[in-house]
Parts: structure tokens; C-alpha cells; sequence
């Protein structure tokens, strides 16, 4: 038998969650077969919150075991479709709602940092997290309208964007597009909590268990498949010593490069055409830093 915890930072997406399984894989297999357990938090999801988490979770449902370690983690890093399609949630420029885009509700909005951060913090977000080239001049639009009113709404900012971009940038996907993308995880701190959760997640597998992780843009899918190259790195001699002198072994391998979705993944499920699917299956507990 086998226990699978699903964990969200909202609720409403766990319940979710719960109701696609008893659906789905509850229905097709014997219910002793194994237990599902649902939790919802809003906290940073290190190493500690994850054993803490699941054991406190397996004694509610009348477990007393510690839990120390699982056989796999599958981590969906995309924005949730229930968020996209939540427009007073202003994570869309499709529709007019809140500029908030905050997954947990709580903290500063997006409107917060387009209407008091400086312009040069501005143009570091759009840069780093948007990878956004033309992020001067929407920098540089946000600090000149905000002077006039606030920006308080998502269409308010796309259009913004739109003005502020050249002619050729506005014929191919939104130009908004990645300035959403770039306040989006700015809001959230998303690619922090990445870098934390990817060691805290490889170091709560048992050896032999299979960290899964599904990616939706360049700056995640970059940090997951530096990490992994780092599980898997052995020898870290110079390349001039002639032997290894330092015993170093690999922590993890690679079962596959990535997958990415197929064409009738696609057809049935657009959003998923910039998914990657990355795996590492741990050997041993990695090296201390």
C-alpha cells in the first residue's frame, strides 16, 4: 500500500484536488489500497514543514507514525487554472479585476509594487523574472502614469504595457505577458521558495525515491535543471589532477532528459505548451553546501 499527500497553498485548490482523486484514482482501485491525505498551508515548504506536516496529517487520519521520509514528490510549479480563471484574483490581462495576483492572499500586491517601488526596481523585475527586453520603457510608463493615479487594475496596467512597447512588439503573443509573469513572482517570492523547497524536497526521499517537477518558464525550468546537474555531479577534482583525489558520488541520476507535452496533451490542454517534465532519483543524501 502507499500513502499520497497533495499539497497546495489554498484550500479551495486542495479540496480540488481531493475531489479529482475520489473521482479518478478512487474509483479504479480497491479504497484500502492505500490513503490519500489533502493539506493546505500557506507556509514555505522547507524540509522540517514537509516531515512535520505529513506526520501530523497521518495522526489526524489515526496513523501514529513519523514520517521521515516519501518514495517521490510531483511538483506542479504553473499557476493553477482555478487562479487564471479567477479574474478578481488579477492574474490575467485578459479581464479587468484587482491588480493582486497574491497565490496566498496575504502581502504586498502587485499593484503595491507598481505604485511604490522605485523605477529601477521596477526595471530589475521586469529584467530578472520577465526576462522582458523592453522593460526601460515599461518601467519607465508605470512611474510616469502612477503619478497621475494609481494603477489599481489589470487591464489598466495591459494597456500600459501596450502603449509603452514598440509597434513589432505587439504582433506576436501579449506584450503585457511578461510583465505579468515578472509582478507574478515578485508578488510571491516564487523563485526563492523554489530555491529552498528543491533541496528541502531531494532531502526528505528516501535513496531511490524520484523527485518529479513540472516547470511553465525559463527562469524555474533553469534553477530545477542546475539543481539536479548539481545532485548528480561526482568528481569535483581540477581537470588537471590526474586521478580523484576527492571521493565524490554522484547523490542522484537522471532517469530522462525532460518531457515535454505531446500533441494531444496540447489539443486537449493548451496551457500546458511551455510545460517541462524534469525527474532526478536520489542515490544517497546529497553534500552539505
Amino acid at each position: 500500500s502507499f500513502r499520497l499527500w497533495a499539497y497546495n497553498i489554498e484550500t479551495v485548490l486542495a479540496e480540488k484536488v481531493e475531489t479529482i482523486l475520489r473521482r479518478t484514482v478512487f474509483n479504479t482501485r480497491p479504497r484500502d489500497f492505500y490513503d490519500a491525505y489533502i493539506l493546505a498551508t500557506t507556509q514555505k515548504y522547507d524540509k522540517a514543514l514537509f516531515r512535520q506536516a505529513m506526520t501530523a496529517t497521518a495522526r489526524h487520519r489515526g496513523t501514529a507514525d513519523q514520517i521521515v521520509d516519501v518514495d517521490g514528490i510531483l511538483a506542479d510549479l504553473g499557476v493553477s487554472s482555478h487562479q487564471l480563471d479567477t479574474p478578481e484574483r488579477g492574474f490575467s490581462f485578459h479581464t479587468d479585476a484587482p491588480l493582486d495576483m497574491r497565490m496566498s492572499q496575504e502581502g504586498p500586491t502587485a499593484a503595491d509594487l507598481c505604485n511604490n517601488l522605485p523605477e529601477a526596481e521596477l526595471r530589475k523585475i521586469l529584467y530578472t523574472y520577465g526576462e522582458e527586453k523592453n522593460a526601460p520603457r515599461i518601467a519607465a510608463a508605470i512611474v510616469k502614469a502612477r503619478k497621475d493615479a494609481p494603477l489599481e487594475t489589470t487591464l489598466q496596467l495591459a494597456e500600459l504595457v501596450k502603449e509603452a512597447v514598440p509597434a513589432k512588439g505587439r504582433r506576436a503573443k501579449h506584450p503585457a505577458r511578461k510583465t505579468f509573469q515578472a509582478l507574478r513572482i515578485a508578488v510571491n517570492g516564487e523563485m526563492d521558495v523554489l530555491n529552498t523547497a528543491l533541496d528541502s524536497m531531494f532531502d526528505v526521499l528516501k535513496d531511490g525515491g524520484i523527485l518529479s517537477i513540472i516547470t511553465f518558464h525559463s527562469l524555474e525550468d533553469r534553477m530545477v535543471k542546475q539543481r539536479f546537474a548539481s545532485y548528480c555531479q561526482g568528481c569535483i577534482c581540477p581537470p588537471e589532477f590526474p586521478v580523484c583525489v576527492c571521493g565524490r558520488m554522484p547523490s542522484a541520476e537522471l532517469p530522462f532528459k525532460f518531457k515535454a507535452a505531446s500533441e494531444a496533451e496540447l489539443e486537449q490542454n493548451p496551457r500546458s505548451r511551455s510545460a517541462k517534465l524534469r525527474c532526478v532519483k536520489k542515490l544517497k543524501d546529497r553534500y552539505p553546501e
